[in-house]
């Protein structure tokens, strides 16, 4: 990330960026984290200052978070007695296709952003 960014950074009072236009970007987290858990870990507040340094660089940034996700294809073949396998399962066959679809509309939303 921060070779990305560097590239682009003048050091002025200002923060400036060497962009001429800026550039509409978007962040898409996946994880097994649900999420009750993702504010109390500090994902959230983590992944905030991050996209603050994108947007001072490239422009407006927005965020998709798609929580509680498989970490295994099949539970029964690993030590992972945290995690209700069925409740995981039933999510991803039910959740995960809605947040895959808002992905796509979100990337739709910035292609044509940039027309």
């Amino acid at each position: 990330m921060e070779r990305l960014l560097f590239q682009y950074l003048v050091y002025d009072k200002n923060h400036s960026s060497l962009l001429k236009k800026k550039i509409p970007s978007a962040f898409i987290y996946t994880m097994n984290v649900d999420e009750c858990n993702l504010e109390k870990v500090g994902y959230k507040e983590y992944f905030r200052k991050m996209q603050e340094i994108v947007e001072r660089i490239f422009g407006p940034t927005e965020e998709l978070y798609s929580t509680d996700t498989l970490q295994f294809s099949d539970y029964s073949r690993y030590v992972s007695t945290l995690f209700d396998s069925e409740k995981k399962m039933k999510r991803h066959r039910e959740v995960f296709p809605k947040d895959c679809r808002r992905a796509y509309e979100l990337g739709e939303k910035l292609a044509e952003s940039r027309k």
